[in-house]
């Protein structure tokens, strides 16, 4: 009994194993359909309904295991389509997936990196966009990995983002650092698959540009919200550091701003982001964050994905969701599977109580009820969704009335502010004027004080007059002293005279003079009080002349008289000073009221004119930036078309192409025509930067050009020798990286400046000079010639060797006869040096010949000799001419050395004909080396000759030298019988003789100089004829090389006795 009492716990225990087993079965079926489907090679988009069930499915498990290992095994390498869709993918469940799916796909960081890096390396447009997709989700994950607190949807409030920053200014600075990196590579995504999009000529309503497009999508979700953390963090860097320090970021923050506000513009107007996200729009000036109050104004950009309930209700129609409640299913498939296990109990045990039992009510009931509970629940989740999407908006709403309302809330601040400022200026000027008026009104006091003072003093002197007259009265014997009496009042009355004048004036100049009226008082009073000092002296005299007073009686009615008069006349001058000041203050107050007026309509003018200005700079700032923009419009535009004829370069089926050298010089000097037309555009445009016609003309002029001139040197280049077309290809390359780094310079205004197409015009140059070599040359003698030729020359280069070592012996013969001691010395040294180097000459030589032998056998097969010359005719003529090079030195050396034993000559000579003989065995070695094989014996003993020559013409310059120390003169200087004016007379003659030397020296070299450019000039050209002995004259053909390989000398037939010969310049360019 017991033991049939447990069977239904261990039924029902089998049961819920087996309905698990079940479900998680049918989890896995259908994340491997939905991965299989979003996850393909067809150009399509990801359909959202698969992307939705694995975003659910990474719900349900609580992280993205079963969704890497089914990936694991996608061929990521064959297809650059499905690698771009699972990159697609990975960035949606990174953003809207379970938050351990970040953990789950760290796991996988490198198997991203391998993807990128293979796709890169190869030359696909979708292999380039899965190498940028990968460095950005390999930068998402960094991110999010190092800074826990920021969700791969960044979606966070300011307060986290201040808390994840902290305080150490330090970690603000390396968290903006990581954001401005992150939004790089966001923006760098979204150049790229616009710039495709353009090129293809797609548009989005196809499937080919919708596949492009729908990654985007996240992409513009992220790029919002990394702008706003952008912003806030500068502000919170600006408001600890000084401005200088942030200058970078500020600019690397403005060119951001202008890649972002582009990339939004252009995909708000396609129609495919319209039906499937609102993008937000920026400001049309970046934030200034060198102003605090600029934060109110920033707006965070909102991002909103309208719901579709169409599509949705179309996705639940083609296949079964994936509910979201795990109950539902358990429960949904333990009834399923019931009644096949209520059958295998009912085998094992039979129906319970003769067939019927409680429990099938029960399990009816319960079916009933789950069903209402789902029909219920589907209820709740779509009134739900529609609640919470109603929600959402109200939200975003609110949240741009609540940030307008900030903005207003500033800008009501902000003229406050200004407004405070106005007043506190209107105050400040108030209390200027209170205190100019209460200055006026002191100096008006002080004048009238010192006014008080004069009549005071004016009061003493009439005093000290009446005791005067008095005293003249009783004093009759001091006619000379009352005459000096006299002479000082009349002194006085001057003065008195004088005063008038001086407060006259100081009263019409009140405001301006006050200090100079106080100094002119001030002198007054003393010199009033020395005439007081005098009357006193005069005093004491008249005490001691009393008794003779009664005799100047009669002279006092008349100074009396006198006095009288002088009194009216001091009265009439105090009246016309009252009148005069009376004057003077009505016009001081007509002054006043006029200046007042004048300042009231100074002011009125000034702030018209400052709201003018203002007005015509905004206008001319508003031109300056459209001007700019159509200018980077325009560079960006030059950038593509160049950077589209690099892409040929190693495009497969541009190998086909061929061109010629004549049509790639004319495309090159088109292209030099054109850089010196944007030279002078860029000079007009930073002289006027207002007319930016010029320049754009230019610049589009240019790149077509250089496009044209890269893509028809890669068309040379197929034609080309193995050498040339490596140095051509080389150069189109060069040209692109130098065009493009110009076009950057001047699509920046800080290196707009010191941008220089310099760099450009080399790079064409060469392109031109290799052209020309490329150009077929004209030979002055027919192929068959060149086999017999060869032998020729290098016979009569062994010739010319053998002669000048006779001619070596003959001189050494010679100057044993004539010369002896120190001289004998010196000339056998010199002559031994160039024997060594001409029997060193002739191993070269005949090292040379074997080498050429070694490399015609090898190199011939079933053709004659003569026929391999002619068809390797250029390596033949620099044969030629590096053997008749070789010979004219070994003539050119003994003549040298014959005039030096006959002391004819110079030591100088010697010296540069060793170096002419040193140079022309190495283009020797160097036109023998280029068809030998590199491991060819021969060759060996070559070089190793090669160096011997070397070696012994160094001795022939080391000999020389010494020589050339031993036989000069070198007498003892003695001055000391000299007097010091000869001495003197003999420093400036030689003061004279070393400024002629050096005015000659000086000379020379600009003569070597046009000497050598002549030199370079017929060397350059294709046919130059050059008369002979005997009257023939022969064509001579010198490329210019442009390389620093070695050159391929024309030939020239050798003449009688051996010729320098024109050989060509070293490198110009490197």
């Amino acid at each position: 009994m017991n033991s049939i009492r447990q069977v239904p716990s261990r039924v029902k225990s089998r049961r819920t194993e087996a309905s698990l087993g079940a479900e998680r079965d049918h989890f896995d079926k259908q994340q491997l359909s939905s991965i299989s489907k979003a996850i393909t090679s067809t150009e399509t988009p990801v359909k959202e309904k698969h992307a939705r069930r694995i975003i659910l499915g990474t719900h349900r498990e609580k992280g993205a295991y079963t969704f890497w290992s089914y990936a694991q095994g996608f061929p990521l390498a064959t297809s650059s389509i499905l690698s771009w869709k699972f990159c697609h993918v990975v960035h949606k469940i990174m953003r809207d997936g379970h938050p351990n799916v970040l953990q789950d796909c760290m796991r996988h960081h490198s198997t991203l990196v391998e993807t990128g890096k293979l796709w890169g390396h190869l030359h696909d447009k979708y292999g380039q966009l899965v190498a940028l997709y990968t460095n950005l989700l390999g930068t998402k994950l960094e991110f999010h990995v190092k800074h826990s607190e920021i969700p791969p949807n960044l979606e966070v409030t300011d307060e986290v983002l201040e808390r994840t920053a902290g305080t150490d200014i330090n970690n603000v600075f390396q968290l903006t650092v990581e954001v401005f990196d992150y939004l790089d590579t966001e923006l760098r995504l979204a150049e790229t698959v616009i710039r495709q999009l353009n090129t293809s000529i797609a548009i989005s309503s196809l499937t080919s540009g919708q596949c492009r497009l729908a990654p985007l999508i996240q992409v513009i979700q992220d790029c919002s919200h990394l702008y706003h953390f952008t912003v806030k963090l500068l502000f919170k860097l600006h408001a600890c550091l000084p401005a200088d320090t942030l200058q970078g970021h500020r600019d690397r923050f403005h060119d951001q701003f202008r890649s972002l506000k582009s990339f939004f513009n252009k995909t708000r107007d396609m129609l495919f982001f319209k039906r499937l996200i609102q993008i937000p729009r920026l400001p049309d000036s970046p934030p200034n964050f060198l102003h605090a109050a600029s934060l109110a104004k920033h707006v965070k950009p909102v991002v909103v994905i309208p719901d579709d309930d169409e599509s949705e209700q179309q996705d639940e129609d083609d296949d079964d969701p994936e509910p979201l409640i795990e109950v539902s299913d358990v429960s949904t498939s333990s009834i399923q599977t019931q009644p096949q296990q209520m059958d295998i109990f009912d085998q094992a045990f039979g129906p319970p109580n003769g067939g019927f039992d409680d429990r099938d009510l029960q399990i009816d009931s319960l079916k009933s009820e789950l069903e209402l509970l789902r029909a219920e629940l589907e209820r709740v989740k779509a009134e739900a969704q529609r609640y919470i999407t109603q929600l959402k908006s109200q939200i975003n709403s609110l949240e741009a009335e609540l940030e307008e309302q900030r903005m207003q809330k500033q800008r009501a601040l902000v003229e406050n502010e200004q407004l405070r400022m106005e007043l506190e200026a209107t105050r400040h000027r108030n209390a200027e004027h209170e205190s100019l008026q209460t200055t006026f009104i002191e100096a008006d006091k002080r004048a009238q004080a010192t006014e008080q003072r004069y009549n005071k003093l004016k009061e003493k002197h009439t005093e000290l007059v009446t005791s005067h007259a008095e005293l003249l009265r009783r004093s009759a014997d001091t006619v000379k002293m009352l005459s000096a009496t006299q002479q000082t009042q009349e002194e006085v009355e001057r003065n008195k005279q004088q005063l008038s004048f001086e407060v006259d004036r100081i009263k019409q100049d009140a405001d301006m003079k006050l200090e100079e009226q106080k100094f002119e008082m001030e002198r007054l009073k003393r010199e009033l009080e020395e005439k007081m000092a005098e009357v006193m002296r005069i005093k004491a005299t008249l005490q001691n002349s009393e008794k003779g007073s009664e005799q100047m009686n009669s002279s006092m009615t008349a100074l009396q008289a006198e006095k009288e008069r002088l009194m009216r006349s001091v009265s009439e001058k105090e009246a016309e000073l009252s009148s005069l000041r009376s004057a003077a203050q009505v016009q001081q107050s007509s002054l006043q009221q006029e200046r007042e007026r004048s300042g009231r309509e100074l002011g009125e003018l000034q702030g018209k004119l400052k709201e003018k200005t203002n007005q015509e700079e905004q206008m001319k700032k508003k031109l300056l930036e459209e001007q700019f923009a159509l200018l980077q419009g325009t560079i960006t535009e030059a950038e593509n078309i160049i950077q589209d004829a690099v892409a040929k370069l190693d495009d497969p089926l541009h190998v086909r192409c061929t061109s010629s050298p004549d049509y790639l010089i004319s495309r090159a000097e088109a292209t030099l025509g054109s850089i010196d037309k944007m030279k002078k555009g860029h000079a007009d445009y930073l002289t006027n930067m207002e007319d930016a016609g010029g320049l754009l003309r230019a610049l589009t002029q240019f790149s077509h050009l250089a496009a044209d001139t890269i893509i028809n040197g890669s068309a040379t280049a197929h034609m080309a020798p193995t050498d040339h077309a490596d140095r051509l290809t080389e150069n189109c390359r060069g040209c692109a990286l130098q065009s493009v780094q110009y076009l950057r310079e001047l699509k920046s205004k800080t290196t707009l400046q010191r941008a220089d197409p310099a760099s450009i015009r080399i790079i064409i140059q060469k392109i031109m000079h290799l052209g020309q070599e490329l150009r077929p040359k004209g030979m002055d003698i027919r192929q068959e010639e060149l086999g017999d030729l060869v032998d020729k020359e290098m016979a009569a280069t062994s010739a010319a060797i053998e002669e000048a070592v006779r001619r070596i012996d003959e001189m050494m013969n010679q100057a044993r006869k004539d010369t002896s001691g120190v001289k004998l010395e010196v000339n056998e040294r010199i002559l031994f040096s160039c024997t060594d180097l001409m029997k060193a000459i002739r191993m070269l030589i005949v090292a040379s010949t074997e080498l050429q032998k070694e490399i015609v056998e090898s190199g011939r097969g079933a053709a004659t000799m003569k026929e391999f010359y002619a068809r390797n005719s250029r390596w033949t003529e620099g044969l030629i001419s590096a053997a008749k090079a070789v010979g004219w030195g070994a003539t050119e050396m003994v003549e040298s050395a014959d005039k030096v034993v006959l002391h004819t000559g110079k030591y100088e000579e010697l010296i540069v004909c060793s170096h002419e003989i040193a140079a022309s065995t190495a283009q020797l070695v160097a036109a023998s080396k280029v068809k030998a094989d590199r491991n060819s014996i021969k060759l060996s003993g070559l070089q190793q000759a090669s160096r011997h020559v070397n070696e012994m013409a160094a001795n022939v310059v080391a000999s020389t030298k010494t020589g050339q120390e031993h036989l000069e003169d070198k007498d003892t200087m003695d001055f000391s019988g000299m007097s010091l004016i000869k001495l003197r007379k003999e420093e400036m003659e030689s003061q004279v003789k070393v400024l002629e030397l050096e005015s000659q020296l000086e000379n020379e070299r600009l003569r070597l100089g046009e000497l050598r450019k002549k030199h370079y000039d017929v060397a350059g050209v294709p046919s130059v004829q050059i008369p002979e002995g005997n009257g023939e004259t022969h064509s001579l053909v010198h490329p210019v090389t442009m390389s620093p390989k070695p050159s391929k000398p024309a030939l020239m037939k050798k003449p009688a006795l051996a010729q320098k010969p024109n050989i060509p310049p070293k490198a110009l360019f490197k």
